[in-house]
């Protein structure tokens, strides 16, 4: 079942992401590889997640735009059933090499190749980032409809207002891919409209060193 967003402009957007992240995957993981490990919130955030998907019986979890698989092994890391999905078939290369015996598989958020109900939880770490506006509807009718009633939703994404080419800071190796900011009010605007309950949203520093918006919903 797709509940993908068709047509050009979503072939546009994909195809961009996707050279961006293939080009730079090498660099890109070199570049995030221990940086969970310098934001302690993030850690905190993650350490929540994984303690409510245990405690409500566990089950698959998908890491969705999971890159060089650092999230997923994490996660693993923490007790969670966690399989990373990104478009990025370098992306997907990478995380195999760097995390061997973890599942990792090339896919697209617009169109989850997974069962109805199929998950108990899934997350989704600064990768919706790159999704226009015009297809966060879909992407999250996608994500609803892979899990399962009462299934946990965690995103991560840039807090801001402006959308524009992700600048490139001396020593840095980040695709070049165009990055949207939103307000956490938009967001969780997105997220009720997909038919899901928002639970919590605080905002912390994200991955790029700038503010970033956390909502962990559930189904």
């Amino acid at each position: 079942m797709s509940t993908g967003h068709e047509g050009p402009e979503a072939e546009r957007w994909l195809a961009d992401t996707r050279a961006s992240y293939d080009a730079d995957a090498t660099s890109y993981a070199d570049e995030v590889r221990n940086l969970l490990a310098e934001l302690p919130p993030e850690q905190e955030v993650m350490a929540l997640f994984a303690e409510w998907v245990r405690a409500h019986g566990g089950g698959p979890v998908a890491d969705v735009g999971c890159g060089p698989g650092r999230i997923t092994a994490h996660l693993r890391n923490l007790g969670v059933d966690a399989f990373g999905i990104d478009l990025s078939p370098r992306m997907i290369e990478v995380a195999r090499r760097e995390h061997p015996g973890l599942r990792f598989e090339v896919g697209s958020m617009t169109q989850l190749d997974l069962a109805d109900g199929a998950l108990a939880a899934l997350i989704a770490w600064y990768s919706i980032i790159h999704v226009p506006d015009d297809a966060i509807g879909a992407v999250l009718a996608g994500f609803r409809r892979v899990l399962r009633p009462g299934g946990l939703l965690l995103l991560g994404f840039h807090v801001g207002d402006a959308s524009r080419p992700k600048p490139q800071e001396d020593g840095e190796s980040w695709p070049e891919s165009y990055v949207r900011r939103r307000p956490p009010s938009q967001v969780a605007a997105w997220l009720d409209e997909a038919g899901f309950t928002v639970e919590e949203h605080p905002t912390l520093t994200s991955a790029a060193r700038t503010l970033g918006g956390v909502l962990l919903a559930r189904r």
